[in-house]
């Protein structure tokens, strides 16, 4: 890849021909819509699929996109560890969207909710049963004072452990086949 390492929505767009687009989100946020042509490679399978990414990357330019461009920034970093250059879309799916350009859906699917509103319902829900639970057990508001710190802890270091978590559910997970297919086409 050129020195650049962050494209911007219009910048992607104008090059979409030419690029190998990887989505970092997971399959439930792919399928909610994806840039056309994107393949699936949930973050934490990265560094399982390194070899594919090194073939792909050998043969054109890689280009990593998650929802707002902090995943595929640190996508970037690990693929960088490893010599592969990639370049991040600079505020993810979110920035293409809101420029309006076209966005994929694969037929038939129905899209589990996207990961920060899983947090959202995940982290209130815990909140609210520290509360109840509270009223007849003391110790149990230190369960909604630990999911406030880790609230607090997220957004003070772009991280978020109970995304992590969620990530690792079932209806968030590839199907081994949509991965394999995925390799297939990287290294074919």
């Amino acid at each position: 890849m050129s020195i650049t390492t962050a494209l911007t929505a219009d910048q992607a767009d104008a090059r979409l021909h030419e690029l190998t687009v990887i989505d970092v989100r997971t399959p439930g946020e792919y399928a909610s819509g994806h840039l056309p042509g994107a393949h699936n490679i949930p973050l934490d399978r990265l560094d399982t699929v390194l070899p594919a990414l090194k073939t792909a990357a050998d043969r054109g330019d890689l280009l990593i996109v998650c929802a707002s461009g902090a995943r595929s920034a640190q996508a970037c970093r690990r693929l960088a560890d490893q010599n592969i250059p990639a370049a991040t879309l600079t505020g993810g799916t979110t920035a293409w969207t809101q420029l309006g350009h076209d966005t994929h859906r694969p037929a038939g699917t129905r899209a589990p909710w996207a990961m920060d509103r899983q947090v959202r319902l995940a982290a209130g829900t815990l909140v609210l049963t520290g509360l109840i639970a509270g009223q007849r057990w003391n110790a149990a508001r230190w369960l909604s004072a630990g999911v406030a710190g880790g609230l607090v802890f997220s957004a003070l270091t772009d991280t978020c452990g109970m995304a992590m978590m969620l990530a690792k559910l079932p209806h968030n997970r590839p199907r081994t086949t949509d991965l394999d297919d995925t390799l297939a086409a990287l290294t074919g």
